[in-house]
């Protein structure tokens, strides 16, 4: 309380309001190979619409990692993607190619120009930008509007001197352009000309005089117009922005197309259109927001990045104040129309793979509940679970045998998963599964072998919506694996024995059943609660839930006062916990037995949490007897 040094009334408040918080337990983390988008950056997707609209339609290289994913959000929860490329590059307008996996790289590599490869290049790695173009056009090159070339026909004789070529508007009669012309021999053999002006109606006439020789003609062509006119109101001069600054001829649209029809299936599809941008740095639309091509392009585009400005650009990302004219381009002009190539696909190696997981490792930036290892190879999956899963403590890994061990490989299908399970580390916070499902593949119309663990991951997710996060995911109710058609190895009575005896979980296609997740168990070795998902995920949330709401402790007093008031927060979410039956019972110590004299001096708070987790039935005995009609129920009972 504050001193007061005269009379007066304080007025003060305390929040003793704080309760344990809800934890999110549903979150999954991807990582994979896809077509399109953004790479080595976690990217939430909360259904299979985002997923095609962020990482590109699956082909044949990437689909199993794209279905995997799916799969999962058919379960109804939010996933956490990152996507790696391996040796992939972004395609360019040079042809030469360029990694450049997310903004950041961008942003720190790349944003001033230093990338040397031309104008433009695709957003993001792939061979998928291979088919973009872009098209940009200024008031010189948007109609018609200047001369484009001139054909010459060589010859005439008897010049003894280049001759005087004209050039006049068929209108007005006025010069509007002077040209030279080359001789070999007595012969003219070519004609430069530097045109000029804009506006004109029909092509310029040429005029070759002079010379003492005879026969030389050269004709003009007029340039009928920007390709894309059309798909634009009006003819871009300069902004409002620039005039009001005394600056013109900023002004510019700009077009990016599916010129080879890989993105859209239809070539020549318009992918993204930019009207009335400019070419001054300091430019601002109606909005107060940058109207420059560069951040326009940056922040908007989903299929471009802004490199450079064209070599011809004078004044180009100059700021408006000095009254700056902006050279316009002409037709002809080689960054007026750019098709952008040198895009190459590349499947990520273990290591890339890896690196990706790295980006959730961190759980104090990263909220992540259930990962996912796709068809990984082992060492990826063994990756996951040292490196995340048993660093965090607050996430559970799903795990699925490699293909080989499952998809045609009958009658050893239980025998080589057992096998490969000495390939991990056997973690209480990990799963095996033992089934590849054959999922339908709409995008390009077959059917493919998926592993599960999306699905066993998802199973988690049902029994969070449907119950709580401490029931278990597997059986009838919560179990059932979604977009099957069939399974490669749905494991016998014998098969099951033996899979779940050494802690992988079996999925079985049971007649008039479906298929069903049918085990729960963690890869841990020893016998222990923990050996079950249910006992797991149940301290995960509790253990997250309350270290969460214990971080309002910190460097508060460890006297009786705040001992009690953790008391008082902890216990009523655990009795909520009871109630909904994730515990037997539970016990909270946080008093002068562990919060010693000893604990207070090292500065420390100690709080020992005991409970008894609610464990799922995972063998029932059923036992029937038959008896005589006499027979009293009473007297057999006893």
């Amino acid at each position: 309380m504050a001193f007061q040094l005269s009379p007066g009334v304080l007025v003060q408040e305390q929040d003793a309001s704080n309760v344990v918080p809800a934890v999110a337990t549903t979150i999954g983390g991807f990582v994979g190979d896809f077509n399109w988008g953004p790479a080595r950056e976690i990217v939430t997707v909360e259904n299979e619409n985002q997923l095609v609209a962020r990482f590109g339609k699956p082909n044949d290289t990437t689909a199993q990692d794209f279905m995997t994913a799916s799969s999962f959000l058919a379960y109804g929860s939010a996933l956490k993607v990152v996507r790696e490329v391996g040796t992939g590059v972004n395609a360019t307008a040079d042809g030469t190619g360029l990694l450049i996996r997310n903004d950041d790289e961008y942003e720190a590599s790349y944003i001033n120009g230093q990338g040397s490869v031309g104008v433009w290049a695709g957003r993001f790695a792939g061979a998928l930008g291979n088919s973009l173009k872009v098209s940009m056009a200024d008031l010189t090159s948007y109609g018609t509007t200047s001369v484009a070339s001139i054909a010459v026909t060589a010859g005439g004789s008897g010049y003894t001197s280049a001759p005087t070529v004209t050039v006049a508007d068929p209108n007005t009669g006025s010069v509007v352009a002077l040209a030279t012309a080359t001789l070999t021999g007595d012969a003219v053999s070519a004609i430069t000309v530097t045109f000029g002006g804009i506006g004109y109606t029909a092509a310029p006439t040429i005029t070759i005089s002079g010379g003492e020789g005879s026969g030389a003609t050269a004709t003009a062509t007029l340039t009928t117009g920007w390709t894309y006119a059309s798909q634009f109101d009006y003819t871009p001069v300069s902004t409002t922005f620039a005039t009001n600054n005394g600056s013109d001829l900023d002004e510019m649209h700009i077009i990016v197309i599916d010129e080879d029809g890989a993105i859209t299936g239809q070539a020549g599809t318009i992918l993204e259109k930019f009207a009335g941008v400019s070419k001054a740095s300091d430019a601002k639309d109606d909005t107060n927001q940058s109207n420059y091509y560069k951040d326009v392009i940056n922040t908007r585009s989903k299929w471009i990045r802004w490199m450079d400005h064209p070599s011809n650009g004078s004044n180009w990302g100059t700021a408006t104040t000095g009254a700056v004219d902006y050279i316009c381009l002409v037709e002809g002009d080689g960054d007026l129309n750019v098709s952008l190539s040198g895009g190459v696909d590349s499947s990520p190696a273990d290591s890339d793979l890896q690196s990706g997981y790295d980006l959730f490792a961190n759980d104090e930036l990263v909220d992540v509940n259930l990962l996912i290892a796709g068809g990984h190879s082992a060492t990826v999956g063994d990756y996951i679970i040292d490196n995340i899963a048993e660093i965090r403590k607050d996430c559970m890994v799903f795990i699925s045998p490699q293909k080989a061990s499952v998809v045609n490989n009958s009658g050893s299908e239980a025998t080589a998963a057992v096998t490969e399970l000495a390939s991990y580390t056997r973690s209480s916070y990990a799963v095996m599964d033992s089934g590849w499902k054959y999922m339908y593949d709409k995008y390009n119309d077959k059917y493919r072998w998926i592993p599960c663990n999306g699905d066993v991951a998802g199973c988690c997710v049902v029994a969070d919506l449907s119950a709580d996060p401490w029931f278990s995911p597997a059986g009838y109710a919560r179990g059932v694996i979604k977009n099957a058609a069939k399974l490669a190895y749905s494991p016998n009575k014998a098969d099951r024995d033996t899979l779940y005896k050494a802690g992988i979980n079996p999925i079985v296609g049971f007649p008039g059943n479906g298929i069903v997740l049918f085990g729960d168990k963690t890869m841990l070795a020893k016998a222990s609660a923990f050996n079950r998902i249910n006992v797991r995920r149940l301290f995960i949330t509790v253990e997250k839930a309350i270290a969460t709401a214990a971080k309002f402790q910190l460097f508060e007093f460890n006297d009786s006062f705040t001992r009690a008031q953790f008391r008082s927060l902890v216990s009523p979410f655990l009795r909520d916990v009871q109630g909904r039956r994730g515990v037997y019972d539970f016990r909270v110590v946080c008093d002068e037995t562990n919060n010693t004299p000893e604990v207070i001096d090292q500065n420390q708070f100690r709080a020992d949490i005991y409970l008894k987790p609610a464990k799922s039935i995972n063998f029932i005995t059923l036992t029937f007897v038959a008896t005589r009609t006499g027979i009293s129920f009473e007297e057999l009972g006893a």
